[in-house]
């Protein structure tokens, strides 16, 4: 009697199933993805659907069911494990169903049992679908019922539990059938490719140093921050080594939101670290739509604009003044370049930057330079020489460029402090004061700066070989003492000719009178005192040992003196 009412309900339990089954829609018919395809197509056609049927664009019918099954479909072919299941079992989970994804995988649908002793099989042939309506030459099916001892497969009660809500009695779900092969909305998790920001990363990674980051604010992991993090992933990737991405959770980094003033709504928003206003940085927020093009061209908007933009034929490093070794992009763009202000903003604490645009190689303003191709970059070290650090640059991507032009200034600026190491004066001879060096000969911390002044070339020479001789025999004995203050004096040449109005600084008259005058200036007290007889070797040692024994009177200077 059992065996009567068996079949009629096993057939039109299975014709349940099979309606059910039909309704689940397939992710890459959703997105409109071949089967085979990256996730880079992936990526974009879900970025382009999810904009044309998001609730906040698209108000027509059915738009918010369209944009929940998208993002359904993304969910599942955006994660590895998730698309391997549906392709090989058509559920996300791994749960075999009716529908087996890729027929070309298996042949068409999939032959599946649940195991186990007592276990009772049942299948259909080609001729069985025939008679139910199918195609011909369709392939035979098969599944089983779970029997005693059964680990799998599903019984009666599971037929009439999801027709009426009760059951015939206990009995193990077949595959997903009871549960909804959807991903639940609620467990959906943010994109692992967009790193959490917290309280300790922003003040380690973020905060002062002259990097731009692209920040995704929002309370919870919230359905509509998928589309947020699919566009702000793509710009980010887009701009690879000059700006980095992160998300803020304000629900559970409390804290932090409120430090910074992003205050809780339920809409996602996008924030960009910016040092396009000045030294310091500031967040600012993004109004403009949620596309690439648009949000890829505010963050370039917002990188750093450490760079000064100068005119070359104009440009004279020594009268640029400042202690910080200088470098210089040579280019043909119209407009400082993304790599180049991304350089200035990781290091504008330890160089001074400019750019230029040049119309091409043959500017004559190059060939004064020592350059013949272009991109190029000039540097000068903190004492004024210069040098080529690369002509003829190839740029291959961003971030790998980024990183060569980082590794020619961090070797650059180990040159300049071995530069900055003052040597014994006999080896380089006595320097000529320039903005470039004068603080480092005259500064503030040198204690006695002792200068000759020249009005001509014959005079020059001539103090030349006179205070090379004597800072020579200086020198010497620092090195045998064993007391007192090395490097206690410098000595320098000055062009009167040229500065006269550092002398009047000293005093009003300016020595115009002099042809030649040794001045012993001390930076830190603004003081100074000045010999103005003849100039031998012997008078400027005599000189000397007055001025650190304090035998000579200094006088306040006017005003600090400064080099044009």
């Amino acid at each position: 009697m059992k065996n009567r009412f068996a079949l009629p309900l096993i057939a039109a339990g299975i014709m349940f199933l099979l309606c059910v089954e039909s309704k689940k829609t397939d992710p890459y018919k959703v997105l409109g993805v071949d089967r085979n395809a990256c996730n880079r197509e992936i990526q974009k056609a879900f970025h382009k659907l999810s904009l044309q049927y998001h609730p906040d664009k698209n108000k027509n019918k059915g738009a918010q069911e369209k944009f929940a099954e998208i993002n359904n479909a993304y969910d599942i072919l955006s994660d590895e494990q998730k698309r391997k299941n549906y392709d090989l079992y058509g559920d996300e989970k791994g749960n075999p169903g009716f529908d087996a994804g890729d027929p070309r995988q298996q042949g068409g649908y999939s032959y599946f049992t649940s195991g186990g002793p007592g276990q009772s099989g049942f299948s259909f042939t080609p001729g069985d679908w025939q008679n139910m309506g199918g195609q011909e030459g369709s392939k035979s099916f098969s599944f089983s019922f779970g029997g005693p001892g059964s680990g799998g497969g599903f019984d009666m009660g599971d037929i009439f539990s999801n027709f009426f809500g009760g059951g015939m009695g206990g009995g193990s779900q077949f595959g997903g059938f009871g549960s909804s092969g959807r991903s639940k909305q609620g467990n959906r998790q943010s994109s692992k490719s967009i790193p959490s920001v917290n309280s300790q990363l922003y003040r380690k990674e973020i905060v002062d140093k002259g990097m731009t980051w692209l920040l995704l604010v929002h309370s919870s992991n919230i359905q509509e921050i998928q589309i947020y993090e699919s566009v702000i992933e793509e710009v980010g990737n887009s701009l690879l080594g000059a700006l980095k991405v992160g998300s803020i959770n304000c629900g559970s980094e409390t804290s932090l939101c409120k430090e910074l003033g992003l205050y809780h709504r339920r809409e996602p928003k996008i924030i960009v670290y910016s040092y396009a206003s000045g030294e310091k940085a500031s967040l600012v927020e993004y109004g403009g739509d949620l596309d690439v093009r648009s949000l890829k061209s505010f963050c370039q908007d917002h990188l750093p604009r450490f760079s000064n933009r100068i005119n070359l034929d104009r440009f004279d490093a020594a009268s640029e003044g400042g202690r910080l070794p200088k470098v210089l992009l040579l280019s043909t763009k119209k407009s400082t370049p993304v790599i180049w202000r991304t350089i200035s903003g990781l290091y504008h604490k330890r160089f001074s930057f400019y750019d230029a645009e040049v119309r091409d190689a043959s500017d004559p303003s190059l060939r004064k330079l020592g350059i013949d191709s272009l991109p190029a970059i000039v540097g000068w070290l903190s004492n004024g020489e210069k040098e080529i650090l690369k002509s003829g640059i190839s740029v291959k991507d961003l971030k790998s460029s980024i990183q060569e032009l980082s590794g020619l200034l961090e070797n650059f600026e180990k040159k300049n402090k071995k530069a900055s190491v003052r040597k014994d004066p006999s080896e380089s001879g006595i320097p000529l004061l320039t903005t470039s060096n004068f603080d480092n000969i005259c500064g503030e911390k040198v204690p006695v700066c002792l200068i000759g002044v020249f009005k001509s070339s014959t005079t020059r020479d001539k103090l030349q070989k006179i205070l090379q001789s004597v800072s020579q025999k200086s020198f010497s004995r620092r090195q045998r003492s064993t007391s007192g203050p090395r490097d206690s004096v410098s000595y320098a040449l000055l062009d009167a000719s040229k500065q006269q109005a550092f002398l009047t600084a000293l005093d009003k008259t300016g020595f115009k009178s002099s042809e030649k005058l040794l001045l012993a200036y001390k930076p830190k007290r603004g003081t100074y005192a000045a010999s103005q007889g003849e100039i031998t070797e012997e008078a400027v040692e005599s000189f000397v040992s007055s001025v650190l024994n304090g035998d000579v009177q200094f006088s306040k200077a006017r005003q600090k003196p400064t080099l044009k």
